[in-house]
């Protein structure tokens, strides 16, 4: 019985591993649908600084169903127009549903995942949960954002929720 802006929050929230404030913030501005990214602004990051999301096909598909909830700005409104979910809404669903999680926890899960079911690379992983390398030389020389090994990391985490192992690929 839950609202469908919040049942999709929290899919795009897990999908994309995002935090809560990331995903009930979000703006339509930020999607580039052609490009199949999420721009979330240095403003509403954690670190300050803008991080790019690539959007697996499921991802998409989400963000197209949000479209029927007809915000002109926020993806994801609250019961009030114009306003945000609150903070508590999401977390909310997950313990009703018997979840006993936090909701940062999905966070944790695809972490743990990428370091026990994928050989993909401790900065990959690490960039697609937007944290930084505190070791100052080793920032001075990694300037990429890995966004094509983050991609192909996104697509086999959004297989592997959707429970198809066969396109869950090795990733290198």
């Amino acid at each position: 019985d839950a609202m469908l802006s919040t049942r999709l929050a929290i899919e795009l929230l897990v999908l994309t591993a995002t935090r809560s404030g990331e995903v009930r913030l979000a703006n339509w501005s930020e999607i580039d649908i052609a490009a199949k990214t999420w721009t979330i602004p240095a403003e509403r990051m954690k670190m300050k600084e803008e991080h790019v999301i690539p959007l697996s096909d499921r991802a998409l598909q989400v963000l197209q169903e949000a479209k029927a909830l007809d915000n002109d700005c926020l993806i994801f409104p609250g019961m009030r127009p114009g306003r945000p979910m609150s903070d508590m809404t999401m977390s909310k669903l997950v313990k009703e549903l018997g979840y006993p999680v936090d909701i940062h926890g999905f966070r944790t899960s695809f972490r743990t995942w990428v370091q026990e079911q994928t050989n993909t690379a401790h900065e990959v992983a690490e960039r697609a949960l937007a944290h930084k390398t505190t070791n100052k030389v080793e920032a001075a020389y990694a300037r990429s954002d890995l966004f094509e090994k983050r991609r192909k990391l996104m697509d086999a985490w959004a297989s592997y929720l959707n429970d198809d192992p066969a396109k869950v690929v090795q990733l290198r």
